[in-house]
């Protein structure tokens, strides 16, 4: 089996050769791994070509012609990697040492998964761990509440639960999630995890593979919480779609998810790939548990629900067909 490395680069010299070193390290070494730079003005290039010196015959190293963005930069990378399993890779990342092993033997005792995420560690820009829930706690929140649930139905639903710095996927799904659909806010780890988790080949480890780093200038953040009680109610409050015990602010807050995940499923619908029937599908399905969420509102918080639907018409908040965008 060959292990490919998808790594998509932009002005990160900053911690670069922290990623590098961790892929490095890995108790199960890759076979390859397909840097995509794009077009990067430091000291990126010179970092990678001279780790690629010392490790003749594993690195290769595409540099953009123009800048193509981080989906379209993966898309591409993922296209050059001759593997049969995929790892994608962010430049700010670090692997834990075991991770590839891990993942392979998953792959290998469950081969009916073909994308795979894992939890992960919160770390700072001086890569020192800051202890936080994570949006990747969330299915393991739900099962200590005993609550049924699909990645599916969570992703298209309510957020994208998987975070591509910590995926790996079979070659054999490359037809199956190329070419990525370009949508503003809307990036390729949650488009492969939608196609993966609606076949039911997707999975998301508990166990904390990667440490995440949070700086200023990363691309997309937004994945971690406080450690409290509170957030972990909040949290899976707002994941335990099909309750409706919940208090009239969590309602609230489900409410402006649905009608946040209708009109991302409308954009993606727009966009008329091959998939147009499942975002068909779940408008219906999601339009009816807004309205299933709105009227269950009124009739356990009648006033404070009709004051906040003329609030939210006003300030076009929660509406699935608002009167501008």
């Amino acid at each position: 089996m060959k292990i490919s490395v998808a790594l998509c680069t932009y002005n990160g010299e900053k911690f670069i050769d922290q990623q590098i070193d961790s892929i490095l390290n890995q108790t199960l070494k890759v076979d390859e791994i397909i840097v995509c730079d794009d077009g990067s003005s430091d000291r990126t290039i010179e970092i990678l070509n001279q780790y690629s010196k010392n490790n003749p015959n594993l690195f290769k190293i595409y540099q953009n012609e123009q800048n193509l963005r981080s989906v379209r930069n993966f898309e591409k990378a993922i296209q050059l990697c001759s593997g049969d399993i995929i790892f994608l890779s962010d430049q700010d990342d670090i692997w834990v040492n075991e991770k590839v092993e891990h993942y392979i033997s998953y792959f290998d005792k469950n081969p009916n998964i073909k994308v795979l995420a894992s939890n992960g560690y919160c770390i700072n820009e001086k890569s020192e761990v800051e202890e936080k829930y994570s949006i990747w706690d969330v299915p393991q929140f739900l099962r200590e509440k005993k609550v049924s649930f699909t990645y599916y139905k969570l992703i298209t639903y309510i957020s994208n639960i998987a975070t591509g710095a910590s995926m790996a996927f079979k070659k054999e799904i490359i037809k199956e999630i190329l070419p990525f659909p370009i949508l503003k806010g809307f990036h390729h780890d949650e488009w492969i995890a939608i196609i993966a988790s609606k076949k039911n080949t997707f999975e998301l480890l508990n166990e904390k593979y990667f440490y995440y780093r949070i700086h200023s200038n990363q691309q997309v953040g937004g994945v971690f919480f406080d450690k409290t009680k509170q957030t972990k109610q909040f949290l899976t409050a707002i994941f335990d779609i099909d309750s409706f015990n919940n208090s009239f602010t969590e309602q609230k807050k489900s409410a402006k998810k649905l009608s946040l995940a209708y009109h991302r499923n409308k954009d993606l619908l727009k966009l008329e790939t091959q998939y147009s029937y499942l975002f068909e599908e779940n408008l219906m399905k999601i339009e009816l548990a807004f309205i299933e969420m709105k009227n269950k509102m009124k009739k356990e918080h009648r006033i404070k629900t009709i004051v906040l639907y003329v609030f939210d018409r006003i300030l076009n908040k929660r509406q699935l067909n608002p009167k501008y965008k």
